[in-house]
């Protein structure tokens, strides 16, 4: 059983093909998404996957950091280590003592006629959002997060919008409240201005996302800066029309190098979500599921059968060795799918 939850943020830095396998639709290759609501996601499966990988491409060469992966993700056969090998020879069935679950959508980018574009969202995906980190196993710092967590997601009208500030109306000149607008694509909406709630949020997850470093450049201010007057939110009706159709629909071929001609039946469709897009995840912890002499690497000295005393260390190798950078899903060789990874500590 799993004893603590940690949020994983993740930022697309790239457009990322989390595939779903060929479909009959228009898309030959569409992206995974939840069979209940269409919104996009990436299944646990995948994510443990990517991030597995990740982990071993960085603590590759000492033995007793590839035996915490085994212990922590699950063994999975190991072909280049001897010592690891003969190390889970005997022990090779037992559950990781990390887990994940589907990487959810929270903020989904589309082209804006003001402020180049919007970060959208909606009732639907902020309730799940808060739903999910109030856990009574997830540990949420005190602070502006946590008090947006226990606020009430604020009802919206199809066709209306709550904007975190005033930079993506397009009529800003207009006196009359009512009749502000933003454009998303080729759709307006009525606009509202919300100092309480929206501008809240995207101030949290601005302090979280872009955080100011405490030296060197500022690589982050743009976005730290855009997310807190870009921040739109949506009645679910009109997200859900946005994440169908205004993902990346990206056509491909292959060419016949003798003819120089594209290969007959070799042209195809590929969805992507797309870059800036931001999702999160829950990473679980709990104790390491093996005899005391085989689970060492991850026992408190002082308390060597104490279950929370793992969990803990197991969660501090996750966000310790966690890469910034992590490639998920497919065609890594095209540059997709690199995502920035933001546990909350």
């Amino acid at each position: 059983m799993y004893k603590k939850a940690t949020p994983l943020f993740m930022v697309c830095e790239t457009a990322l093909h989390a595939g779903s396998g060929s479909d009959l639709g228009v898309v030959d290759l569409p992206i995974q998404r939840e069979r209940h609501t269409s919104f996009p996601k990436i299944e646990s499966s995948s994510l443990k996957g990517s991030l597995r990988e990740a982990f071993e491409n960085v603590l590759s060469e000492n033995d007793d950091d590839r035996k915490k992966i085994h212990l922590a993700f699950g063994y999975d056969d190991e072909k280049k280590n001897d010592n690891v090998k003969a190390y889970f020879a005997e022990c090779k069935q037992f559950q990781g003592a990390i887990g994940f679950t589907d990487a959810r959508l929270l903020l989904f980018p589309v082209k804006s006629m003001r402020g180049v574009y919007a970060w959208i969202t909606s009732p639907k995906v902020l309730e799940q959002f808060r739903r999910d980190l109030s856990l009574n196993i997830v540990t949420v710092p005190a602070g502006k997060l946590k008090s947006i967590l226990q606020s009430n997601v604020p009802e919206i009208k199809s066709g209306e919008s709550l904007v975190s500030s005033s930079d993506l109306i397009v009529n800003t000149q207009e006196e009359n409240a009512t009749k502000k607008k933003i454009v998303l694509e080729e759709y307006s909406f009525k606009a509202s201005v919300d100092t309480t709630y929206c501008k809240a949020l995207a101030e949290t997850l601005a302090e979280w996302l872009f955080k100011t470093p405490s030296e060197g450049n500022d690589t982050y201010a743009f976005w730290r800066n855009h997310i807190t007057s870009a921040l739109v939110i949506l009645h679910n009706d009109d997200f859900t029309d946005f994440v169908n159709l205004s993902t990346e629909v990206i056509t491909r071929t292959k060419i016949d190098n003798a003819k120089g001609t594209v290969e007959d039946g070799a042209l195809f469709t590929e969805e992507y979500l797309p870059a800036e897009s931001i999702l999160y995840s829950l990473v679980f912890s709990g104790p390491v599921f093996l005899p005391d002499e085989k689970k060492k690497l991850f026992t408190n000295s002082e308390s060597p059968s104490n279950s929370q005393a793992e969990t803990v260390l197991v969660t501090d190798f996750f966000i310790t060795n966690l890469p910034e950078v992590v490639q998920i899903g497919g065609n890594a060789t095209l540059g997709k799918g690199l995502v920035r990874t933001i546990p909350i500590k």
